[in-house]
């Protein structure tokens, strides 16, 4: 197999991580899932070196600095998400096809790096009110924090057009449904 990408971003809360999930069960021996690396601490659900790379924000400036990251972003003051080089070196040496769960502003860069050996795959939410709504759920933000994610967001919905596909996320089987037949139709077409 080629080496190819899928990327899937989207606004924090409009279902990108559960659409990712989805498709690995549903292809486990064709995907592998790209872990970032980040400065944040992790969630309680969170599992480090699995879900992602938890580091300091010293060694993420120093790895920036040694040219380690296909692409970073520094989301908000002293927080940090990047893809590893390295990371995306190791699953193609297994035949894997990777796939991202990255911000927005990192898809669009890992677009633009791999150009059509990747595939960009935009998750929208139906409305910014439900988007506010699964964040609130989520139970994982201030208010502070959450008005930061859902300004953010606003920003980043103007980005859908730079993706190959969008998958509105309002009806998550629908939204599964979709996602599977176009990752199937990115992984048959020849390179």
């Amino acid at each position: 197999m080629s080496q190819k990408l899928i990327i899937f971003s989207a606004p924090s809360g409009a279902g990108k991580t559960t659409i990712v999930k989805h498709l690995l069960g549903v292809y486990p021996k064709v995907l592998s899932f790209s872990i970032s690396a980040t400065t944040r601490l992790p969630r309680s659900f969170e599992t480090p070196n699995q879900d992602y790379y938890f580091i300091s924000v010293e060694d993420f400036t120093n790895k920036i600095d040694n040219k380690e990251f296909i692409e970073y972003e520094q989301v908000y003051e002293g927080l940090y998400y990047g893809t590893l080089r390295s990371e995306v070196e190791r699953l193609w040496s297994q035949g894997k096809v990777v796939v991202f769960d990255v911000d927005v502003k990192g898809g669009v860069a890992l677009k633009q790096e791999f150009g059509d050996t990747a595939l960009a795959v935009f998750v929208k939410p139906p409305s910014m009110k439900e988007l506010r709504k699964r964040l609130v759920s989520r139970q994982t933000e201030t208010d502070d924090t959450l008005k930061e994610r859902v300004e953010k967001a606003a920003i980043e919905m103007e980005f859908a057009p730079f993706f190959d596909e969008v998958v509105i996320n309002d009806s998550l089987s629908e939204a599964l449904d979709f996602s599977e037949k176009i990752v199937e139709h990115f992984i048959l077409k020849k390179a």
